[in-house]
């Protein structure tokens, strides 16, 4: 009988003391293969069944791809800095450090049960100052080449964690982060200038291999617009009031302009009638930030700007659903034609002038008027340059990332602000620049926790007094670039020597979640296209592949949490029916790149298989030094199929196809030993614990699986084989699939379920012809007549 506790034990310890997954990265006549995953936040909730589905799928890819000779780097970290740590530290009151290094300890410990092939002495810890040295030094080469900046700006201040938050960390105005109220304030922050690589971001998304929404997504988020900026004069003023419109053509039909509440016009146009109004809203504001005003609030300034086409005096409004951060902070009305202008004018009452009519020509638009629309905007844009009220120009959505955190458990920003008002970059013998140690961890009236460190805060420099920054950088940071350092992870005199980057980047697999593709995604390829722009990396893209597993639900078919009582600890599955048995179930519960539900009955029956391939290939006599051509074909059939899926992603078609050969087996009085150990390899990428105990026992071989070669097949033996078979449902043709003959019902039914052809619970009645078709029928329309087995 098989001991799955005693067995994991032993070839843990095995593994460890052989450094079986060592990666030599100086070794560059092997093919690479790079594989990674997106490293986990160090939480105290440690390891969730989510992440072991991840980590499982690009473990077979490793394992795979190893044995098929190449060099393989799979890698593993700890994204360590980040507010989860200090949360903690500030209602406990310990370090957040120790909190995260004991974290760390118990994920490593999890992941080595889980029978993961990474290289541990690659592991990276972000807030390691070993490690953020480097992310420090990064960010003072981008300072000094002025990407990085310190402005005066809006922000989302969230009260309650103490700190500026990123765009794309508020929901619906709240934090993702704990759901608490945010708000829009004025602060001095740094920022990273992404908007200035939009383009070469959009460029490069026709590269790499992603999925499709995601680099929608992306686009979306960056938001490229092709349009005219346009000066409208104030009236009474010798102010200008500046807006960017992909709709010049409309401009007759603009009514009003609407100006965000901290546009640097506000208190200059503002009238003294509305002057206590337009403070109570803009007070009131702080609180409704671009996420969450969708009621259309806003204020008259009681000042006019005119209409440069036609001289109309409009109204200026102030409201919160227009950025200062986007495009030029002000906008031009056109509320027949647009939605959102369309509500706020109904709400407040202003004119409305439509100016196309239902064939597409213009109206109410002097000289203009019975043009086609489409042809307009080139008239406008035209005499708008003509009369120098505007020209054409390039927008862009996306605005700049927000890099300040006032909060402490962070990397500290590698500067000074100078009492005459400079700010001086340290230099790099002075990195990594550490943290000092501070009894409070909470960041009060906006002030960041490192402003009480008076010891470490100021300095001395050149006979002038100076204050380091006290923010700290935003989690994000360190995850920009870490695939980098994973290449050459103890370098002490650069991020990572550029021949090594050279032979591994890009990373062949990025697996990870698509939550993270405006956020770790797009600031990761923001990070690499400026270092490679200074020829520091040889690559544009840092992600060649890219592919999103789905998520794990719970058994309620709800997202897994505490409070529902729906959470899967691995640890107790792996302490009930062993590391291999999870592995081999998450993997067989449908497609990895979909939502699915946990059921403890496919783990037990996991076990029940792992158990049964061991009572067949050891327990039993069967396993000979013999031929079988029973077993031939479908043998190099299995290698071939499961070879192909593994590199496809679709292991749960995979497993289908080792679950037939086994079978098949199990009818059988003798098993070639070369068929044998060809399954257990094919197997291992899977259940790599079992397997290796079988293989050492079948070959009488101290030696790892990691060290042999992937099963080969026979393209002759496979080719013979094949037939074309027909999938029809209801009588229509669906599907034709090239398969091996003497394919059972059973295997093609399997086949339409997990390929999503058909709903097999819906299934009324089937007509099967081996070796050439079969016709399913659902029951709603079909001939009776039909329903009959070949």
């Amino acid at each position: 009988m098989y001991n799955y506790k005693e067995n994991e034990q032993k070839w843990k310890n095995y593994w460890e003391k052989n450094e079986t997954f060592k990666t030599d990265i100086t070794d560059f006549d092997k093919p690479k293969y790079y594989i990674l995953d997106m490293f986990p936040y160090t939480s105290g909730a440690g390891l969730h069944v989510g992440h072991v589905e991840g980590y499982t799928a690009t473990d077979i890819l490793s394992r795979m791809k190893r044995m098929q000779g190449y060099n393989v780097l799979h890698p593993m970290g700890f994204d360590s800095f980040g507010l989860p740590s200090e949360q903690y530290a500030i209602k406990t009151g310990n370090s957040p450090e120790k909190f995260t290094l004991d974290n760390i300890e118990r994920f490593i410990k999890q992941l080595k049960n889980l029978g993961f092939d990474f290289d541990w002495s690659k592991e990276i810890i972000t807030c390691d100052k070993n490690y953020y040295k480097w992310t420090q030094w990064i960010f003072k080469k981008m300072y000094e080449d002025g990407y990085a900046e310190y402005v005066d700006m809006p922000v989302n201040w969230c009260e309650e964690l103490g700190t500026v938050l990123a765009n794309d960390e508020v929901i619906d105005g709240k934090s993702e982060r704990g759901g608490y109220p945010v708000v829009r304030k004025n602060m001095k922050q740094w920022v990273i200038k992404i908007p200035e690589y939009a383009e070469e971001l959009l460029k490069g998304l026709e590269e790499i291999d992603w999925p499709e929404s995601t680099k929608e997504m992306q686009k979306n988020w960056i938001g490229k617009s092709v349009g005219t900026s346009i000066k409208f004069k104030i009236d009474g003023s010798d102010s200008e009031l500046e807006v960017f419109t992909t709709r010049a053509d409309t401009l007759y039909g603009v009514t009003y302009c609407v100006i965000s509440p901290d546009h640097p016009l506000v208190d200059e146009i503002t009238t003294k009638e509305y002057e206590n109004e337009v403070k109570k809203y803009i007070s009131e504001s702080a609180y409704l930030t671009e996420q969450n005003n969708k009621d259309k609030d806003g204020v008259f300034t009681g000042a006019y700007a005119i209409n440069p086409i036609n001289n109309k005096k409009i109204p200026i409004w102030i409201s919160n659903y227009v950025l200062s951060s986007y495009g030029t902070g002000a906008i031009m009305a056109v509320p027949a034609h647009d939605v959102r202008d369309y509500e706020f004018a109904i709400r407040h009452n202003l004119e409305i002038i439509r100016v196309i009519d239902k064939n597409n020509k213009m109206i109410n638009s002097g000289e203009l008027n019975g043009l086609d629309y489409t042809k307009t905007k080139e008239v406008v844009n035209k005499w708008l340059e003509t009369h120098n009220y505007g020209n054409e120009k390039v927008n862009y959505k996306i605005r700049n990332w927000i890099f300040a955190r006032q909060r402490y458990w962070g990397e500290p920003v590698p500067l000074v602000h100078m009492e005459d008002g400079t700010i001086k970059v340290l230099k790099d013998e002075e990195l990594p620049l550490e943290l000092p140690i501070v009894d409070d961890y909470k960041s009060r009236n906006g002030q960041a926790p490192l402003e009480n460190a008076t010891e470490w805060k100021n300095v001395i420099i050149d006979g002038i007094k100076g204050k380091r920054e006290t923010c700290t950088m935003p989690g994000s940071a360190a995850s920009s670039w870490y695939y980098l350092r994973y290449i050459d992870p103890h370098n002490d005199d650069i991020f990572a020597d550029y021949k090594l980057l050279e032979h591994w980047m890009p990373v062949d697999l990025y697996l990870g979640g698509s939550e993270h593709t405006v956020g770790h995604l797009l600031y990761s390829r923001m990070w690499n296209q400026y270092l490679y722009n200074k020829g520091l990396v040889p690559v544009k893209e840092p992600f060649k592949k890219l592919y999103h597993p789905g998520m794990i639900l719970g058994s309620d078919n709800e997202k897994m949490s505490k409070s529902k009582g729906n959470v899967v600890n691995p640890d107790d599955i792996i302490e009930q029916y062993g590391a291999d048995s999870l592995r081999l179930y998450l993997m067989f519960m449908g497609p990895i790149n979909v939502t699915k539900s946990w059921n403890d009955t496919g783990v037990k029956n996991a076990k029940k298989f792992l158990d049964k391939v061991w009572n067949i290939l050891i327990e039993s006599d069967k396993v000979k030094d013999c031929e079988n051509k029973d077993l031939e074909r479908l043998y190099h059939e299995t290698i071939k199929k499961v070879t192909e899926d593994y590199e496809k992603l679709s292991f749960n078609t995979a497993i289908s196809s080792l679950m037939i050969f086994l079978k098949a087996c199990s009818k059988e009085e003798n098993i070639p030993r070369e068929y044998a150990i060809g399954f257990i390899k094919l197997l291992n990428p899977i259940a790599p614990f079992i397997t290796e105990e079988m293989h050492s026992r079948i070959t009488n071989q101290d030696m790892s699986i990691a060290c042999t070669e992937w099963p080969q097949y026979d393209k002759k033996i496979t080719l013979n084989n094949q037939i074309n078979f027909v999938i029809s449902v209801n009588n229509k043709k669906k599907a034709v699939i090239k398969c091996r003959q003497n394919i059972t019902e059973e295997e093609i039914l399997k086949y339409i379920s997990d390929n999503e052809i058909l709903n097999c619970s819906s299934i009324k009645d089937i007509y099967f012809v081996p070796n050439r078709m079969i016709n399913i029928l659902t029951g709603k329309n079909y001939s009776k007549t039909l329903v009959k087995r070949g």
